[in-house]
């Protein structure tokens, strides 16, 4: 007896390419950190961290990524490693501490960001900067649809 599947929906083709599409610029930009010895995760703790002169908590840092707590930890412990940030203590909380940018840090993310922002440029090739900022509505309202699908979903187990 053969198994009968339900057909997918028209947009389905859309939600494989978008999938796609997200391996395909991770891959790439796992290349790309490659010359400077960077993880994608390392570079955007760095250039979250660019912005905010008195650091962030790890908590922080996690929320800013849409990242687990304790994947941050070992992303900082590299980090810190190398020279490019440093734990310090929280002036408000003894139990936290801020991760802020290095010299070091700040000078290798100066060195990155122009060949980053080049990059970040040409993978959308001949798409203008209008249909970019529609592809950008659109994303957020996937990205939020998908949030409150795993919300019931959680909720459901």
């Amino acid at each position: 007896m053969k198994v009968k599947f339900t057909q997918p929906g028209p947009r389905y083709g859309a939600l494989i390419q978008l999938l796609r599409t997200s391996e395909a610029l991770w891959n790439a930009s796992r290349v790309f950190f490659e010359r400077w010895d960077l993880s994608p995760s390392q570079f955007n703790i760095l250039n979250v961290l660019r912005d905010h002169d008195d650091g962030l908590s790890q908590i922080e840092l996690s929320r800013e990524l849409i990242t687990h707590r304790s994947n941050v930890t070992g992303l900082i412990d590299r980090l810190e490693k190398r020279g490019l940030v440093q734990r310090r203590d929280s002036a408000v909380d003894r139990r936290v501490y801020r991760i802020q940018l290095t010299k070091a840090g700040q000078n290798l993310l100066a060195e990155i960001l122009p060949h980053y922002f080049q990059a970040a440029e040409a993978v959308w090739g001949d798409v203008s900067a209008r249909h970019a900022a529609q592809l950008v509505a659109e994303f957020t309202k996937i990205s939020a649809n998908a949030t409150a699908m795993a919300e019931r979903e959680s909720r459901k187990g």
